[in-house]
């Protein structure tokens, strides 16, 4: 299956935007792209096995909530990186 990589992982990958990894389930494929890339899954999931809040994992172009979510050979999966912080920048005062 083709996996769409955001950019703040990409330094797990050697940059690469998109790779492959197999799976049965979100858990598999994400267990199989550690093992290709490790300490990636951790950056993804937390210790009780959960997506972490800053994450949003696409199957397709379906937004799934848990990693029993089963896939099918043609998936796409799209990982998705929230972004936060900012300079306090105020366009009105300028």
């Amino acid at each position: 299956m083709k996996v769409n990589i955001p950019g703040p992982l990409r330094s797990y990958t050697r940059n690469a935007s998109q790779v492959s990894a197999e799976g049965a389930t979100l858990e598999d494929l994400l267990h199989n792209l550690d093992e290709q890339f490790p300490g990636m899954r951790f950056r993804m999931i937390d210790e009780q096995d959960r997506i972490r809040p800053h994450i949003k994992l696409f199957v397709n172009t379906d937004l799934t909530t848990t990693l029993q979510q089963r896939l099918a050979a043609g998936d796409e999966i799209h990982i998705i990186c929230a972004l936060s912080g900012g300079t306090g920048f105020d366009a009105a005062s300028v």
